[in-house]
């Protein structure tokens, strides 16, 4: 720090991280254990000891502005190794909650997510509006016969059935709100990180396809591998519930992809098209298989969160357990819609059919203020990392 530096803490963040899971980071005295023995900390950046200080001080908006606490993977090595019990994966995760909120499009949205105490008013936004578009389409009197989700929402049909058309109308405008939420806010996080570049590393932005080809691509590439994952140690086994999730969003956006495709696009010319995939289907298979391995995969991410919460005497917080519940509920809701309808219990079918809409509108409309939104804050947090380290950050147009 130079001579003469002021600085002035920011108390009520200090308060936010010790209330969020960081109440540990008074216990810090600067040992540098956990720069040494995180994998991902290298000699020009003393990573985690440099948040830990600085999280001390209050510096909000040098933390908030951080790659490197979006490129933590939060594996508990330096947890793990800390002499004072500081626990600097839970303050750098309580720094994450709070840059979700922070960067977070309308923040009105944002600070709805970041309290626990918020969840009934979360779960009570889409369960009316899907009720109230329940009752308005007049599929409140359940369909007679061969139980079908088809005309969940009535049996009207405008250019597409009234069902689909309407959860179109419900989903795609939550779907898109929430992309132009992660815009909003990974471009605000993109500037304040650009702008802790020393001045004369600020002038050179890479184009389009620079910026796609050489920094976010291979950053994708380097998650799905789970490559940070893996060189982790005290909680390398989460690779093992990661891996799962991945497959099943990907297959999942797949399956829905081809449905809509082969449903409301070609199933308008092609008699025969539009309706529900037989079971024996290779999407549907897909689909199925998916499901399976998106409840396996959170619910080993479930046990291994209770186990680290027990061994390192970690206060549970929402930010770390909404995503894991609210996948669950995603992949639990829908294979339960599903088994009755197999059993043939309409009443059962179409209540958890109701709750698994609810549960996806609630994965769509809140994942860029949660810890899901690490997701996407990450990969772009992992290109600028790249782009800083490249040269390119140093050019001048």
């Amino acid at each position: 720090m130079s001579e003469g530096m002021k600085v002035q803490p920011d108390l009520e963040f200090i308060k936010y991280l010790k209330n969020a899971g960081g109440d540990t980071l008074k216990k810090c005295y600067q040992c540098a254990t956990c720069s040494v023995v995180c994998p991902l900390s290298g000699d020009d950046k003393p990573f985690p000891r440099k948040e830990m200080i600085w999280s001390q001080w209050g510096l909000k908006e040098k933390l908030v502005a951080d790659p490197d606490v979006m490129l933590c993977h939060q594996c508990g090595d330096c947890t793990t190794n800390c002499p004072r019990g500081a626990k600097p994966g839970d303050v750098l995760g309580a720094i994450r909650a709070y840059a979700y909120t922070h960067y977070g499009f309308p923040q009105g949205l944002a600070k709805l997510c970041s309290e626990g105490k918020n969840l009934p008013i979360m779960i009570l936004i889409p369960t009316i509006i899907i009720g109230l578009v329940w009752w308005l389409s007049g599929g409140m009197k359940l369909p007679e016969g061969e139980i079908n989700f088809g005309y969940f929402f009535g049996d009207g049909y405008y250019v597409l059935p009234q069902t689909t058309l309407l959860i179109q109308l419900i989903f795609v405008p939550t779907l898109l709100f929430a992309i132009y939420a992660f815009y909003r806010g990974i471009s605000n996080m993109w500037q304040g990180m650009a702008a802790q570049l020393p001045a004369s590393q600020r002038n050179f932005r890479p184009s389009v396809m620079q910026f796609i080809s050489q920094f976010l691509l291979p950053s994708v590439k380097e998650i799905l591998a789970h490559k940070r994952f893996n060189e982790c140690g005290t909680n390398r086994n989460r690779v093992t519930g990661h891996m799962p999730l991945v497959f099943a969003f990907i297959a999942l956006l797949a399956v829905t992809a081809y449905a809509m495709i082969r449903k409301d696009i070609f199933g308008l010319f092609i008699d025969g098209l539009h309706v529900p995939l037989t079971f024996a289907d290779p999407f549907k298979i897909l689909a199925n298989v998916a499901g399976v391995a998106l409840i396996v995969g959170v619910g080993i991410l479930w046990v291994n969160r209770s186990k680290t919460e027990r061994e390192n005497n970690s206060t549970p917080t929402f930010y770390d357990w909404y995503p894991i519940g609210i996948v669950m509920a995603v992949g639990v809701t829908g294979m339960a819609a599903q088994i009755f309808r197999l059993g043939d219990v309409a009443v059962m079918a179409y209540l958890f059919y109701f709750m698994h809409l609810v549960s996806v509108f609630m994965l769509f409309l809140y994942t860029p203020y949660t810890k899901l939104a690490h997701m996407f804050y990450r990969t772009f947090a992992m290109a600028f990392e790249k782009y800083r380290l490249s040269g390119f950050a140093g050019k001048t147009e």
